[in-house]
């Protein structure tokens, strides 16, 4: 038997804008809210335990020090890279400069928080 990735949560300064800002990028929903002010999303009529993973986004003060040691790869699904990368720019996302060449087919961006994520090329079908 295997495990597979059910949840990822991010700990982050204001859960309500990441919140927003994943739900846009990845098509969620608002799934609930807790008493300490996580927001989960995922997939809108599925939820938790359905074949995507969902996303906690969990209040934190603590600072984030240095570079990511995750992040998040996402791919367009009904349209192009250039199309996806001016749609995510226009929802709040910036580039971000890992140390990139310029030769990469992928871009690295941040989300309004800072948190790298890549664009990759590939064009892939939504589950």
């Amino acid at each position: 038997m295997a495990c597979r990735i059910s949840e990822l949560v991010v700990d982050c300064a204001d859960p309500a804008r990441l919140a927003v800002f994943w739900s846009e990028v990845l098509g969620y929903v608002e799934l609930g809210r807790e008493g300490d002010g996580s927001i989960e999303i995922g997939p809108p009529g599925t939820g938790f335990g359905g074949p995507q993973p969902t996303m906690i986004l969990s209040p934190s003060s603590d600072p984030r020090t240095g570079k990511l040691r995750l992040h998040l790869d996402v791919n367009p699904t009904d349209r192009d890279q250039d199309a996806e990368l001016a749609r995510l720019l226009a929802l709040g996302a910036r580039r971000a400069d890992v140390g990139q060449d310029g030769t990469e087919n992928w871009h690295v961006l941040a989300d309004p928080e800072g948190n790298e994520f890549c664009l990759l090329r590939a064009r892939i079908p939504s589950v």
